[in-house]
């Protein structure tokens, strides 16, 4: 979101960025640590895409949401405003809120995170 707004993009991409990076940043953390315990890469990525895409996509889905619908903290804020901040802090906020029992669900069940589990 800093980097669109930034950049002073519209709306429609500077959330195709933040999403595309979420998950781009989300997957390499699991990646690097699943290949440090000595998986390879092809097995490594599976993980990483069994463990994260599902909580990636729910925050996401909630973060982008919360911003766009709290009027202008996007369209008309730059970095130097409280409502960008606010509105990035408050939506990561309820974000995470929804997305980890969404997370602990998945884990009772031997799936998101807790296929990373066996590696740590």
């Amino acid at each position: 979101m800093a980097i669109g707004t930034a950049l002073m993009w519209g709306n429609v991409q500077t959330m195709i960025l933040a999403i595309a990076l979420a998950f781009a940043f989300g997957y390499s953390f699991t990646l690097f640590a699943v290949r440090g315990a000595g998986l390879d890469f092809k097995i490594a990525v599976k993980v990483a895409l069994a463990a994260d895409t599902v909580a990636i996509a729910v925050m996401e889905l909630v973060d982008n949401a919360i911003i766009a619908l709290i009027p202008g903290a996007m369209d008309d804020t730059h970095l130097d405003e409280g409502l960008f901040w606010g509105a990035l802090l408050g939506g990561f906020v309820i974000a995470f809120l929804i997305t980890t029992p969404v997370n602990k669900w998945m884990i009772g069940r031997g799936k998101g995170h807790a296929v990373v589990h066996a590696y740590h």
